[in-house]
């Protein structure tokens, strides 16, 4: 009986975890903000102004920091609230700011707000890699429409910030 479960189970465990750490989806929504980098940088660092303007990530528990363990509360579109703990892995401020967070093999999440210079001001990407094997079950369609409400909600909120309404 053990080497029938073995024989046949391991095999098995051992694709599943393949399959969960190799399945993957980028999302990636790009936006250009007639307005200095620093100036989007500002806005996106105030967190505690979220819940007044960002219809996506309503809220932001704790400080953009190198290292940081925040609580990130992210609405989908039934307005159900998602509560998810990430970790700040990169800041370089005015430039690029990457959470990553989940259950490795399970789903995990790899977010960046990346902020580059543009002729007409700042292009803001937002790009995410999801991996695990969670992506089977779970219709992450609503993503990168969520994605492109929170940079237009962004270039609003820059605009409204600066005084460019």
């Amino acid at each position: 009986m053990l080497w029938t479960i073995l024989k046949w189970g391991l095999p098995v465990l051992a694709i599943l975890a393949v399959a969960g750490f190799s399945t993957r989806k980028t999302f990636r929504v790009e936006t250009v903000i007639a307005a200095a980098p620093e100036d989007v940088w500002r806005v996106l660092m105030a967190t505690e102004e979220y819940p007044a303007w960002n219809p996506v990530f309503v809220e932001v528990e704790g400080r953009y920091t190198e290292g940081a363990k925040l609580q990130n509360k992210v609405v989908d579109p039934t307005g159900k609230i998602l509560e998810m703990t990430a970790t700040v892995a990169t800041l370089i401020p005015e430039r690029e700011l990457r959470q990553k967070g989940g259950i490795p093999g399970i789903l995990t999440f790899d977010h960046r707000w990346l902020l580059e210079p543009f002729s007409a001001g700042t292009k803001v990407t937002q790009h995410e890699i999801d991996r695990g094997i969670g992506l089977w079950f779970w219709n992450s369609d609503w993503i990168e429409p969520a994605y492109a409400k929170a940079n237009e909600a962004l270039k609003a909120r820059v605009k409204t910030r600066d005084g460019k309404t």
